[in-house]
């Protein structure tokens, strides 16, 4: 063997010092750029095999009522709870239940600590504070009331946070247009609260009137009996002591400051203009959602409403509204009308009102697609569809599935944070069904048509419309 030379033996030493030197470097290198997970995919990222970790902002009835679905969801976990009262008693009411921070955190606790002993569950009451500190939150769920869910979706965005909104999306055309920018901006995973849009009834409705099967519509009807929430027009007079525990002016957020009552919260503010939107706010997110979806509407040419009653402040105990709808590709002109407060439509042509099979609908919801060769009706919450007459619902050949089918309307939206396909109730698509419900309202306060400018978001001709388009916010609480 050749012998190695003094030179090439000292040639070999520096070459293994300097790798050992340059492995030392790299691993001193990887130790100092180690990145949180959100940086590694970019705002919002959660890895596949990572839960989710979620806010609930607005823990009342309907709070609490997510919180017990996000239980069932294997890639989700509730981290923090944010709400102005400490606790809430919803028992004469719809929810039937106690809500508020504290027993929404209690029962936080009690699941997650069955699998993870001594879990918590940090709790706030202003959501800014909270989405500032808790640095592990990686979306929210917004389910305060209407006038606050624009301000709580736009924040969260805008840190980079999926966020899940109650419906409707907004309390104005305006907020609802704003929130669709951020998102858009944003790329965050988005979805509406109106559960049944990933229901088998929608997407039914969808592929048989995409099919022909009633033919072209031109006429379609939507309704819901809810809507009494204030009776006595004007603000109440009295001026009752807050509830301890609970931080009206914090309720209040964006709208200008005015004595608590309790004819606003817990439960009734719904039937106040400054921070409810009245039953079509409540209920066509609902049930006019298969008309926007299978209609493919967006923009109205005019809508037109009117009311037993119209106050300044509560909103109208019932209500009829139409909207009129151009042409849209292959489909024709469409009118379009919804009814709330125990109004709802004649019963068509042919069809027995006597006969339970041939109901519009069920119980106090639904909506009706007039066709050319039949009918479609579909119980409220965007129900399964029936065809009318019988014969026509027996005889139909029904076609293949086309759209998408859902694992559920938090799963999907879990899904889209993890980097799923976005969820079909996204803020894109409930957007648009959110400013045409809105809509509604305007052309009702405003007591006029609107012939409506949707590319400058502006009612031609009715200038007293500008004012429920965009409201005021009090300083601190813009959006912008």
């Amino acid at each position: 063997m050749k012998q190695l030379t003094s030179r090439s033996r000292e040639a070999m030493k520096k070459a293994k010092l300097t790798r050992r030197q340059f492995i030392g470097t790299a691993a001193a290198a990887a130790a100092f750029t180690i990145v949180p997970r959100h940086v590694l995919g970019g705002p919002g990222f959660v890895a596949p095999s990572e839960k989710v970790n979620i806010a609930i902002i607005g823990a009342g009835g309907q709070g609490l009522t997510n919180v017990k679905s996000l239980f069932n969801e294997a890639d989700a976990q509730v981290v923090a709870v944010c709400d102005v009262a400490d606790k809430t008693d919803l028992r004469g009411f719809y929810y039937g239940c106690f809500a508020g921070r504290q027993p929404v955190k209690a029962a936080v606790e009690e699941h997650y600590s069955k699998k993870t002993p001594n879990f918590k569950c940090a709790e706030y009451e202003d959501f800014r504070v909270m989405l500032k500190k808790e640095k592990s939150i990686d979306a929210i769920l917004c389910a305060t009331p209407d006038h606050a869910h624009a301000i709580v979706a736009i924040t969260a965005m805008k840190m980079g946070k999926h966020v899940y909104c109650e419906k409707p999306l907004a309390h104005s055309v305006w907020e609802t247009r704003q929130v669709a920018k951020v998102a858009k901006e944003t790329g965050v995973a988005t979805q509406m609260g109106n559960y049944g849009h990933s229901g088998e009834g929608p997407r039914q409705t969808c592929e048989w009137i995409w099919d022909g099967a009633i033919g072209a519509v031109r006429e379609v009807h939507a309704w819901s009996d809810t809507g009494k929430w204030a009776t006595t027009p004007g603000r109440p007079k009295e001026t009752p002591p807050v509830p301890e525990g609970f931080n009206w002016e914090m309720w209040l957020g964006p709208r200008a400051s005015r004595p608590y009552h309790p004819s606003y919260a817990p439960y009734n503010w719904r039937g106040w203009w400054a921070f409810g939107t009245g039953a079509i706010g409540d209920m066509a997110c609902h049930n006019m959602d298969p008309a926007v979806w299978a209609l493919k509407l967006e923009n109205p040419i005019s809508v037109e409403a009117t009311a037993t009653r119209l106050d300044d402040e509560i909103t109208s105990p019932d209500g009829i509204y139409n909207y009129r709808f151009g042409p849209r590709g292959d489909m024709p002109a469409v009118k379009l009308t919804w009814y709330d407060g125990g109004r709802r439509p004649a019963t068509p042509k042919g069809l027995d009102p006597n006969d339970p099979k041939q109901r519009l609908g069920d119980g106090g919801n639904g909506i009706v697609f007039i066709g050319d060769k039949g009918i479609i009706t579909c119980a409220g919450w965007a129900g399964m569809p029936r065809l009318l007459p019988l014969s026509l619902h027996t005889e139909y050949k029904r076609p293949e599935k086309t759209l998408p089918r859902s694992k559920g309307h938090h799963a999907d939206w879990i899904a889209a944070c993890k980097g799923g396909k976005p969820a079909s109730g996204n803020f894109e698509y409930s957007a648009r069904l959110t400013e045409l419900v809105l809509l509604g309202n305007v052309a009702l306060r405003s007591k006029k048509m609107l012939m409506w400018d949707g590319v400058n978001m502006k009612a031609s001709h009715a200038p007293e419309a500008d004012q429920f388009l965009k409201e005021q916010y009090r300083k601190g609480w813009e959006i912008g």
